[in-house]
């Protein structure tokens, strides 16, 4: 890999982070309520990701317990890094992180964020 990157490169690596930034700021918000499971959740994600001709990379990727096998590692309150999406609903106060990875025209996105969900108490 090369470090200094030409205007292409650049462009095209700035287009793959654009899509998170969207999914991010617009698309997902209005969905972070108490009721949606984390499956849900990682099911917008991948829709929209694909709906711009881009891959969520984070799929198959090899991890010791086998591929990862959805588009946004998701984790609620103390639960570690790239968390596996699945049934569990997300609750008033919780603290949700999203990890997203595009890929788009052989160029990647990668980036994370996390939301509170409605009132979120101070100790959390």
């Amino acid at each position: 890999m090369r470090l200094i990157k030409t205007l292409d490169e650049i462009k095209g690596i700035r287009k793959a982070n654009q899509i998170i930034a969207k999914i991010y700021t617009d698309i997902i918000p209005p969905y972070l309520k108490p009721g949606i499971t984390t499956r849900e959740i990682d099911r917008i994600i991948d829709e929209y990701i694909r709906s711009c001709g881009a891959r969520p990379a984070c799929i198959g990727v090899e991890g010791i317990y086998g591929p990862f096998p959805a588009a946004t590692c998701i984790s609620v309150n103390e639960e570690v890094v790239h968390g596996i999406p699945g049934d569990r609903v997300i609750k008033e106060g919780d603290i949700v992180s999203l990890d997203t990875v595009t890929e788009l025209n052989g160029y990647y996105g990668d980036s994370a964020k996390t939301f509170a969900i409605g009132i979120i108490d101070d100790e959390s």
